[in-house]
């Protein structure tokens, strides 16, 4: 299959995954295939998503996969994944029906992140092979690094070990007595922002 962009040759796949749906009696409806980020944004974390048939105007479930995927056979992986949720059209999320049907196609693992299991690993090994070259360059994601936010003013004492957080009006005031012990706090956190 010379020539094919991406989302031609994911449609292509659908072709040749869907008898795995069939010999086990599962019909694959239209669907739409395209490589994108889920609705969730592109933080890496979904793979894929599949929207209902309801919430298109043609009535056609489509599908997303997420453009950080690196080989064929992830994409083909994660089809099949979205193809279930396209056979149950999104009824069940990953519930009862979605994992009858996932289990009977050769999905295996929680069913949130269900992936190939032996034989259809296989089966989507030979798939790729007869679909050629994937047309797609994978897309790093960025690594966001959370910044640790100052740690809030506060006070604690030092025998019995009682904290509070300190309003910002309250600082010029300077660290309150315990309660407890009747002695002045220690200042703790941030006190200069």
């Amino acid at each position: 299959m010379a020539n094919l962009n991406r989302e031609q040759w994911l449609m292509a796949a659908v072709e040749h995954i869907a008898p795995i749906f069939q010999a086990r009696g599962y019909v694959v409806p239209q669907v739409k295939v395209s490589v994108g980020f889920p609705s969730t944004g592109g933080k890496g974390r979904h793979l894929g998503q599949c929207w209902s048939s309801k919430s298109a105007e043609d009535s056609i479930n489509q599908i997303f996969i997420a453009p950080h995927l690196k080989t064929p056979l992830d994409f083909l992986d994660t089809l099949v994944h979205e193809l279930v949720h396209a056979v149950d059209d999104c009824q069940s999320g990953h519930g009862d029906n979605f994992k009858k049907i996932a289990l009977d196609v050769g999905l295996k693992g929680p069913m949130r992140s269900a992936g190939a299991g032996d034989w259809l690993k296989q089966d989507l090994i030979q798939i790729a092979q007869s679909l050629g070259n994937f047309p797609h360059g994978r897309l790093s994601l960025p690594i966001r690094t959370m910044q640790k936010a100052p740690k809030r003013p506060g006070a604690k004492c030092a025998k019995c070990g009682y904290e509070i957080v300190m309003l910002k009006r309250h600082l010029p005031l300077g660290p309150p007595l315990c309660p407890k012990d009747i002695e002045e706090m220690e200042a703790t956190g941030d006190w200069e922002g």
